[in-house]
């Protein structure tokens, strides 16, 4: 998707640092931040700016979804969730990219849950990222959301992650979220919250809002809690292994 002004996002980061005159020992809130954007660009959305911070902090695992170019997006160190601070080359550890062995490592604390007699987390990352390339599959158009350079895997809502935010064919949002297990029916609520802040954060006039629950069964309870919630559907998902032998030649 094109910038909406003529610069894009991750350079109005740097824009906002240089008109505020941010300090490198000045720690910032995410509020503060985007009440700069509100008051100088506001036609950019809450959740592009959570995106880019994250994307542009040094520190933060969830910018491996996001593209995070040496340098270029290297302006930031994540405090806490919601606060930040001027990345400090020579004192900082050394920055997260898409495809390094600080990623490597992440994907490592995954295999060593399933390892220790805790799964689902490892199954739910495999089944988020495997949908994401594949939305197809849930409904033809429907498409994983991307704005400039951000995309809807691990989408920021509020300090909160949507597993992966989809637009359909129209142009319409759909918040998808993922359980391994059971589909617990307290998934409902939180489903919910995130389609009112992608509502409210993110909509454009004639946009809607949807949600999609992928689970491996989708319990009596689920069903019954979604059957008054209007726009929102539920989906079983079955797994199929195929074995092949090796042989040394």
């Amino acid at each position: 998707m094109a910038s909406i002004y003529d610069k894009p996002v991750r350079t109005l980061m740097h824009e906002m640092v240089s008109d505020i005159d941010l300090k490198p020992d000045t720690v910032i809130s995410r509020d503060r931040v985007r009440s700069w954007f509100k008051e100088n660009y506001p036609k950019i959305k809450d959740g592009t700016i959570a995106a880019h911070l994250l994307r542009m902090s040094v520190n933060s695992k969830s910018r491996v979804h996001y593209g995070a170019k040496p340098g270029e997006d290297d302006l930031f160190f994540q405090v806490d969730p919601k606060h930040f601070r001027l990345y400090r080359r020579q004192n900082d550890p050394a920055p997260i990219y898409p495809g390094d062995d600080v990623e490597q490592s992440i994907k490592g604390e995954v295999e060593e849950l399933a390892e220790e007699g805790s799964p689902e987390f490892a199954y739910e990352k495999d089944l988020q990222n495997y949908l994401a390339r594949n939305l197809h599959l849930i409904e033809s158009g429907l498409t994983l959301f991307e704005d400039e350079g951000i995309n809807g895997l691990e989408f920021p809502v509020g300090g909160r992650f949507i597993d992966i935010l989809g637009t359909d064919s129209d142009g319409n949002y759909v918040v998808i979220e993922l359980k391994v297990s059971k589909g617990y029916d307290r998934v409902v609520g939180q489903l919910l919250r995130y389609m009112a802040w992608i509502r409210k954060n993110q909509t454009e006039s004639g946009q809607s809002v949807r949600g999609i629950i992928v689970a491996r069964h989708i319990s009596e309870d689920l069903l019954l809690a979604c059957s008054g919630v209007e726009g929102v559907q539920l989906f079983e998902y079955e797994l199929s292994v195929s074995l092949c032998e090796a042989r040394l030649e």
